[in-house]
């Protein structure tokens, strides 16, 4: 396994497999975690090999009734969390890249007007943001005072921008949002302010 795919694996368990574990089978893991953060106080991670992994504080593992050797599935544990009336925000997807494939991106060059944006862009990120729709803009979550912020411009007008942030202090892992003005989607703006920034 790469070193890339171990930061990554290293991450997950982190933060799903600290703790007391609950219940364990071949595709559902659920662990008590008492250090979880406020903001974070279920978690639920479903992998593409079919595996979901869940975490909660003791807390809200009370709320829900959980306790030891229950026979539990990801069914039954979503249906106790609806049945407490805890919500969870919609689904994040994880993206990232092998070692191969990061090699690959680090020696590609890019063709368009791609730049990385700072705070002298004010200007023209408050028109690009003028541009779109406030839906389109609490989706995609990208912010000029984000940790890092690249743009993709047709004709000297921001149409596309992405903006990362770190997950947590001293993660590897970052939070990438993007955004494309309508009228220039499908032109390969989001792709190319994705790859410009997954370099930097």
């Amino acid at each position: 396994m790469s070193l890339f795919l171990q930061t990554i694996t290293d991450f997950w368990r982190t933060q799903f497999l600290n703790g007391d574990i609950l219940y364990t089978d071949e595709v559902f893991t659920v662990t008590i975690n008492p250090d979880l953060d406020k903001d974070s106080r279920v978690m639920v991670l479903e992998t593409t090999d079919g595996r979901v992994m869940a975490v909660l504080t003791p807390a809200m593992a009370d709320k829900v009734g959980l306790y030891q050797r229950q026979d539990l599935s990801e069914e039954i544990f979503r249906r106790k969390l609806n049945e407490a009336g805890v919500t969870l925000h919609g689904a994040d997807y994880l993206f990232y890249f092998s070692e191969t494939d990061k090699n690959v991106l680090l020696q590609e060059n890019l063709e368009g007007d791609l730049r990385r944006l700072t705070e002298q862009d004010d200007a023209v990120f408050y028109e690009f943001e003028s541009s779109a729709s406030e839906q389109d803009l609490d989706d995609a979550y990208v912010e000029l005072d984000h940790w890092a912020v690249f743009g993709s411009f047709e004709q000297n007008r921001l149409v596309s921008a992405a903006s990362m942030y770190p997950w947590e202090d001293n993660a590897q892992i970052a939070d990438l949002g993007v955004l494309t003005l309508t009228p220039f989607r499908g032109k390969g703006h989001a792709r190319k302010v994705v790859r410009s920034i997954c370099k930097y």
